[in-house]
């Protein structure tokens, strides 16, 4: 688990919990280690469960969330075979802890003489060892909080420390205009939710039975109101709603609390974890997950990930993400705080493809130095965009207002904003959200690894939105000015015109293209044109908006958007 608050006030380290737990039973010498171990499963071949009867293992909002957005339903949203759940439960000595419909796989807890047995079953494909075995904190008692009175926002008075953050990305005109989060359900993962049930600036949640759910993935129970107070930070700048003192992007929303990070260890079972409650919150027709949590190093024996590996295809954390925004779901993640360190760049899930990635800025729209930085590892652009991270304001438990540094508040910050803006256009899938935010951004014709498409605003995602053109500017090359047109290319037109700097005339050209969710859609390499301008097929691309990075092979690449009609 790495959670990213960078610093709290700045002299607070990097929250990390020890690996010793008093209390815990000592393992008597020579007993075979417990762990537990995603065991995959061969196939759905005879379940039960049928895409033509979903209604069994999906609910209502999550059925109508993919009709709205034209997501058919496939194999991966059946449920595992229970005969096979259960083959796998005979065998003496293995807890089954979880199952996956998206990774056909259970969760099972055992030694590694059981596991040899499970792997050994007709019905199990493969196995991976997930962490060493720990118990749980126990549970604190649970308290409703004491109501408040509501009243309109949208005075810097309303939203107390809050207001540069809301303002910056124009949150606080989206809640004047009405849209405040209503209707929007929101799943947020963290390490745990200490005051949120006792606190005046979530008392809101529990009088307008805006809680939908919570539950806690370590320890199986509902026991979400203890561990590490990060949950409760992250969850005040998105849902905090105590008008004069406090005011998150989203205080109006429904939300779901999900205790996905173990507090005494570092391993891959904390991605499971966040699988697990993505296909919950995909079951209960949650629109937007905020995640700020991010994985690359964990404790020994588990294997760290290599920035090789952010290829958006490799880590457990970063499939889950990209199958969570398959089926409809908008996910929200921090990009990392490693910008100022020997790692650089983002973590898993942040790499995923489809997701709005979350770099940090100060209130002056300057990036935070610890802001992760891209590209992924297999060239995409990182973050997507970015919001307030440093100095930001949040509530800790005790309801004090406080200020810390972390991507962790940026992309709660955004995704406050985003919940508020497809509210106010409730047709748009949620890829089309990702790329008007982006469109809207404060560097949307010139996005870079540092922070994406820039800082996302209502005022102007409303005017995208509305067909009114923005004021752009052409990207910077060495010296002169690169550009595509006609841009918006129109429908039919078998190329564009890239016009370029004479600086890039006598030397050969690299030529990327991506779509709106981040993949690679054509990749060329020209030899040296030795003209002003060269012609770019277009044929092949569906109409959509993509970016086209372009440059000297070789060298750094500049990033232009177009718009195929």
């Amino acid at each position: 688990m790495r959670f990213f608050v960078l610093c709290i006030l700045a002299w607070l380290p990097l929250w990390k919990v020890g690996t010793v737990v008093a209390g815990l039973p000592v393992r008597p010498p020579g007993t075979p280690t417990v762990r537990k171990h995603l065991v995959y499963l061969r196939d759905k071949a005879n379940t039960p469960y049928s895409l033509s009867a979903p209604q069994r293992f999906l609910t209502a909002r999550s059925l109508a969330r993919r009709t709205h957005q034209n997501i058919s339903l496939l194999p991966r949203d059946l449920p595992v075979d229970p005969a096979y759940v259960a083959q796998v439960q005979a065998v003496a000595g293995a807890k089954v802890w979880y199952t996956s419909r998206w990774f056909n796989a259970v969760v099972v807890e055992c030694d590694s003489t059981v596991l040899a047995v499970v792997q050994a079953l007709p019905c199990v494909r493969s196995a991976r060892t997930l962490n060493r075995s720990a118990a749980t904190s126990a549970p604190l008692p649970v308290q409703a909080g004491a109501p408040v009175a509501a009243r309109p926002a949208g005075t810097r008075a309303d939203y107390g420390n809050a207001y540069a953050q809301a303002h910056q990305i124009g949150a606080d005109v989206m809640h004047d205009a009405g849209f405040r989060g209503e209707g929007m359900h929101i799943a947020v993962f963290d390490g745990g939710f200490p005051g949120v049930n006792t606190g005046s600036v979530f008392a809101s949640l529990y009088q307008q039975n805006r809680l939908a759910s919570v539950y806690n993935f370590v320890g199986r129970d509902q026991n979400v109101y203890q561990y590490d107070d990060h949950g409760t930070l992250v969850l005040s700048t998105l849902a905090g709603n105590q008008p004069g003192v406090f005011i998150g992007t989203a205080p109006q929303a429904t939300y779901y609390l999900f205790v996905t990070e173990e507090v005494a260890s570092e391993h891959p079972v904390e991605e499971v974890n966040w699988l697990i409650a993505a296909e919950r919150a995909d079951s209960l027709g949650v629109d937007i997950i905020n995640s700020s949590l991010g994985y690359n190093t964990f404790d020994a024996p588990s294997v760290d990930y290599a920035y090789t590996d952010l290829d958006g295809r490799t880590a457990l954390s970063t499939r889950a993400a990209t199958v969570a925004a398959r089926v409809g779901m908008l996910v929200v993640n921090s990009a990392g705080n490693e910008g100022n360190n020997r790692w650089l760049y983002l973590l898993a899930p942040a790499d995923a493809d489809s997701i709005l990635t979350v770099g940090a800025v100060d209130s002056l729209g300057t990036r935070a130095r610890f802001s992760s930085i891209g590209p992924a590892a297999d060239g995409r652009l990182k973050p997507n965009v970015s919001a307030m991270g440093q100095q930001a304001a949040f509530v800790y438990p005790s309801g004090a207002i406080g200020r810390g540094n972390g991507t962790s508040f940026a992309s709660p910050i955004a995704a406050g904003l985003a919940a508020g803006f497809w509210q106010a256009h409730p047709t748009l899938t949620a890829q089309e959200v990702i790329d008007y935010l982006q469109r809207s951004a404060s560097q949307a014709t010139a996005p870079d690894n540092l922070l994406g498409y820039g800082i996302p605003n209502f005022g102007r995602a409303q005017q995208v939105a509305a067909g009114i053109p923005l004021p752009t500017a052409p990207v910077a090359g060495v010296g002169n000015l690169v550009h595509l047109y006609p841009n918006p290319v129109p429908a039919g037109a078998a190329t564009c015109t890239l016009q370029l700097p004479a600086e890039w005339r006598a030397q050969p050209l690299e030529v990327r293209l991506y779509d709106a969710r981040g993949a690679l859609v054509s990749a060329l390499t020209l030899p040296a044109p030795n003209a002003p301008t060269v012609q770019l097929p277009t044929t092949a691309l569906r109409p959509g908006v993509y970016s086209c990075r372009v440059g000297r092979v070789g060298q750094p690449l500049y990033t232009v958007r177009l718009l195929r009609l």
